[in-house]
């Protein structure tokens, strides 16, 4: 039996876990939860799943959720992001899930990693922020560091049928989004109904945005160069709109190995859950009879330049993996509030990059203080 410590259980990610240990209960139980301000959903994991601690996101929200539950959960509830870390590193926890959308997931991830908990990884901001720091100490605490997001998962698979060190290339594979094939014209009057309309994945509302502007995929970029331990020129990124491939590795040899699937989170959460075995998920097969036409297409860097922000980030180095992620933090919150156009979420992010770039990427301090920086910038822009 292994116990999973679930860091933002109330997000798609999070639902989608509990949906994949919902379904194999002789194999996982639930230590701990933590989640934002979903009260409700919140609440009725906790009385499923009946967890040792829980995690919500503020005082005000701990006492509307203490009076959803039985009494005996009220030395049970921790809070914020200290709440967080505690629920990471709790100590009846196997594994921590870190689900956590954005960069409000580094802290914890750490303190699981600080603790011995093997992570299962879907919050790529740990990486894209501080991703030598943490693999540093992935390394020294010798834990296992399993990726959840499905191109990441994808890609570990496909590793699978070759040697490390004969690894030339990664590709990783991209839906294109809602807006693949559209003009920088046509992009500046879309509506945010529009790109949150994700024509292949559920996903939730900050991670459909940056599916839209090609953001997410960046994010990704620099995540796989930590994970994989692999310089950026050697990560190629190909737009796949049918989503059936994965992501794939090519080796020194020529040869290209892909992992192909339906598009549902449960597969790879699963095989990061039971790894190296695998579940018998009850989904419905990849038919390829089905799959004559798969398409792959270079990027439009001129339409969606977030993309090359980030490998741009990555030749930087330092600090600017942290800039760009907090500054597309902050725009796409603003865009989801209809206070900017969807151009001007990777404009505001161009913009701070160029004004906040001091730091370290070997300091955890100085990473929070570019995080903190950049946050201010690019609301003063969007302001």
């Amino acid at each position: 039996m292994k116990s999973i410590s679930l860091l933002g259980s109330t997000g798609s990610i999070g639902v989608n876990v509990l949906e994949v240990i919902r379904h194999f209960p002789d194999r996982f139980r639930i230590s701990a939860l933590a989640a934002g301000e979903n009260i409700k959903l919140l609440a009725e994991q906790v009385l499923e799943f009946q967890p040792e601690l829980l995690s919500i996101g503020s005082e005000e929200n701990a006492g509307k959720l203490q009076k959803l539950l039985p009494a005996e959960y009220a030395d049970r509830i921790v809070v914020g992001d200290e709440g967080n870390q505690l629920v990471a590193a709790h100590d009846t926890a196997d594994m921590t899930v870190s689900a956590i959308v954005g960069a409000a997931g580094l802290l914890p991830t750490l303190a699981a990693i600080e603790a011995g908990k093997d992570i299962g990884l879907a919050n790529k901001e740990t990486l894209v922020m501080g991703g030598k720091i943490v693999m540093e100490a992935v390394r020294r605490k010798n834990v296992a560091m399993l990726p959840v997001d499905s191109e990441h998962s994808a890609i570990f698979q496909a590793l699978e049928a070759g040697r490390k060190k004969d690894l030339q290339k990664i590709i990783l594979t991209a839906s294109g989004g809602p807006f693949r094939g559209k003009g920088e014209k046509e992009l500046e009057v879309v509506t945010l109904k529009e790109a949150l309309n994700h024509p292949n994945w559920e996903m939730g509302r900050k991670i459909s945005i940056d599916s839209a502007t090609l953001m997410n995929k960046g994010l990704e970029v620099i995540e796989a160069r930590w994970l994989f331990d692999i310089e950026a020129e050697n990560i190629e990124v190909v737009v796949h709109p049918q989503s059936i491939i994965h992501s794939l590795v090519e080796f020194k040899d020529g040869s290209q190995i892909a992992q192909l699937g339906i598009p549902d989170m449960r597969i790879p959460i699963a095989y990061a859950l039971s790894y190296p075995e695998r579940l018998e998920l009850e989904l419905n097969s990849l038919k390829l009879s089905q799959c004559a036409n798969l398409e792959f297409i270079e990027p439009d860097h001129t339409s969606f330049p977030a993309l090359k922000l980030a490998f741009t980030a990555l030749e930087i180095g330092g600090v600017s993996p942290a800039v760009l992620n907090a500054a597309n933090e902050v725009a796409v919150e603003a865009f989801l509030q209809s206070r900017i156009s969807f151009p001007e979420i990777t404009e505001t992010v161009a913009r701070t990059m160029d004004i906040v770039q001091e730091g370290s990427e070997d300091s955890l301090e100085d990473i929070l203080r570019a995080d903190f920086l950049a946050r201010r910038e690019a609301a003063r822009f969007i302001q």
